[in-house]
């Protein structure tokens, strides 16, 4: 029995751990889509940060959606902006997605959320 329930803590506390902040914690500030050309190649930047509105250190994972003028949404992406480090409270992260995006003439609008939180 004791091997049990000492088993059932390991698996469960990584989950408490996660369960500390959660996405509504974290803020995105300065969202800046824009496109520049190169040549004949178009390039995005989707630049912005992400704060850190918990009590603890921790990261989130962000999505932004590229939606037409219409309002559907043509590509989607997420990032850590953080990668594997936990943000301070009250720091940010600096972040620029606009690299994993194909540019398309139809982009007329953006939409960026936070998806998920982790500890790590």
């Amino acid at each position: 029995m004791k091997t049990l329930l000492l088993s059932a803590s390991l698996i469960f506390l990584p989950m408490a751990a996660q369960a500390a902040c959660a996405p509504t914690d974290f803020a995105i500030r300065d969202f800046k889509p824009a496109a520049s050309r190169f040549g004949s190649e178009a390039r995005l930047s989707l630049s912005g940060e992400l704060v850190n509105n918990c009590a603890e250190p921790a990261a989130a994972q962000i999505s932004i959606e590229a939606k037409d003028a219409d309002g559907k949404v043509i590509q989607a992406k997420q990032g850590w902006p953080a990668g594997t480090t936990n943000i301070a409270p009250g720091a940010a992260a600096k972040f620029d997605l606009g690299r994993r995006f194909r540019y398309q003439s139809d982009m007329a609008s953006y939409t960026v959320s936070v998806i998920a939180v982790r500890a790590w």
